[in-house]
Parts: C-alpha cells; sequence; structure tokens
C-alpha cells in the first residue's frame, strides 16, 4: 500500500495569494512603467523613483485589490482543474492526456476569469479591494462589476492552459525521465516551464488590450485591432515580453512550490 497526498480546493487561491504577496512589486512597477507617457525609466530605475518619492510600503499599495483577485480568479480555476483531473485521473487510473489537460485548463481558466473579473475593477484609488467593490456596484450597478468580462475570461483561459496544463505535463514528463525525483527541485523546473509558456501563450492578447485601451477610437473592435496589428508583423504580437516574463514567472514559480508544500504538509491522503 502507498500514500499519496491530493490538493483539497481551495489550496489554489492560498497559493496564488502568497505568491501575490511577494511580487506585487513587479505588478505594480509593470503598471507604473505603462503609463509612462514617454519612456524615461526603466525597471530598476522606476522602483527606486517610488521609493524615494513614497517609501518602501507604496510598493504594495494595491494588495488588497490583488489578494480579492487571487482568492476568486484563481481559486475558482485552481477548483475546478484540479477537481476535474482528480475525478479523471480515479476514473482512468493514469494521468490525463495533453490535449484533455489544456481543454479543462481553457475551461477552468475561462470561469475564474469570469468570476474574477470584479476584482479587476478595483484600483488603488480605493481605500481597499471591499470598499471598491462596494462603490462600484452601489454607484454604477451590478453590471460594471462585470464590465470587460470577455477580455478577462480569454486571458484567463489562455494563463490557465500555460500554468496549470503545462506544469502538469512538464512535471510528467521531467520525473518520467527517471533522472528526478518528486521534489522541490522538479517543481521549481515544471513551473519555470509553465510560466513560460504562459507568458508566450497570453502575450498577444495582452498587447491587444493595450491597443485598444490606448486607442482614440481608431479601433472599430477587436479584429480590426488584431489586423491593423498583424501588418507590424509577427513580432508586434510580442512586444514587451521580457517585462511580462518577469512578471508571469516568478509568481507562477512560487504559486507552484507553494502548492506542492501545502499538498505536501495539509493535503487529503489517499491510500492506493
Amino acid at each position: 500500500m502507498s500514500e499519496k497526498r491530493r490538493s483539497r480546493w481551495y489550496f489554489g487561491g492560498l497559493s496564488s495569494s502568497a505568491a501575490a504577496c511577494i511580487t506585487h512589486p513587479l505588478d505594480l512597477i509593470k503598471v507604473h512603467l505603462q503609463t509612462q507617457h514617454e519612456v524615461r525609466m526603466r525597471m530598476v530605475g522606476m522602483t527606486m523613483s517610488v521609493v524615494q518619492r513614497e517609501g518602501v510600503l507604496a510598493l504594495y499599495s494595491g494588495l488588497s485589490a490583488s489578494l480579492c483577485r487571487q482568492m476568486t480568479y484563481s481559486l475558482s480555476r485552481f477548483a475546478i482543474y484540479e477537481t476535474v483531473s482528480d475525478q479523471m485521473k480515479d476514473r482512468t487510473h493514469g494521468p490525463m492526456p495533453f490535449y484533455q489537460k489544456v481543454l479543462l485548463g481553457l475551461v477552468g481558466g475561462f470561469a475564474g476569469g469570469f468570476i474574477g473579473t470584479p476584482a479587476d475593477m478595483v484600483n488603488v484609488s480605493y481605500a481597499h479591494a471591499l470598499d471598491g467593490l462596494f462603490r462600484v456596484w452601489k454607484e454604477e450597478g451590478m453590471k460594471k462589476l462585470f464590465s470587460g468580462a470577455t477580455m478577462a475570461s480569454s486571458r484567463g483561459a489562455l494563463v490557465t492552459v500555460g500554468q496549470l496544463a503545462c506544469y502538469d505535463q512538464a512535471k510528467q514528463l521531467v520525473l518520467g525521465t527517471g533522472a528526478m525525483q518528486d521534489n522541490i527541485l522538479t517543481h521549481f523546473l515544471a513551473s519555470l516551464i509553465a510560466g513560460g509558456c504562459a507568458t508566450v501563450l497570453c502575450q498577444p492578447l495582452d498587447v491587444l488590450k493595450t491597443r485598444l485601451m490606448n486607442s482614440k477610437g481608431e479601433y472599430v473592435g477587436l479584429l480590426h485591432c488584431v489586423r491593423d496589428t498583424a501588418k507590424l508583423g509577427p513580432n508586434a504580437f510580442y512586444k514587451g515580453l521580457v517585462p511580462a516574463g518577469i512578471r508571469l514567472i516568478p509568481h507562477t514559480v512560487l504559486t507552484f512550490i507553494f502548492l506542492e508544500q501545502l499538498r505536501t504538509c495539509c493535503g487529503i491522503r489517499i491510500v492506493t
């Protein structure tokens, strides 16, 4: 008889929140860099500027909104993916094929993106996340809380395929070689691959989202924006790939390391 540990449905939300506490300054600096009217500072220079002007704690401005997002968006997509994945493994007594992992990632990510949309509406201008959610709902209605749900859900689907499906597959392949054990080094390597996949998958959508948000009415819709961007060549869809990777890859690595540690220490015991 052997014993395995299985994730509890809320572990993904806790792991993502813990990772967000560490990587939140990277998110904040990325926003500052993107909102520059002219490129005057790089990442290190912007970080030093924020600390000098507002202090170290300013790097954690808006953390409550970030945690609110992780406990809605990430908790939902991890719960859906892990729960269904475990049920499929029990039924087939083996790992899922990669295409099924991709499909499950798309479904879980789309649902999580929709559920997490209200948290995306909350920004640092509110006292805290709950204050922002309540004020938007009271002043502009429930519909406003889900403004941009299509884009958020689409991005959630792509990120979840890159993170969860690719992590599962990378971990399976690494362990399949027999050269490595199921330990933190394997988790680090698999999550590093997953973070890279997620960055590459969602970057084109992030570029289109940024172009649409910064447009002054020159685009009729998303397809018009896609055609216009395509005229600049394939590389145009991957503008800002390195800064995006610097933000997303560390968060992905930390999330899965925390998740695996939670699974090992506090997971559901399965005796086979």
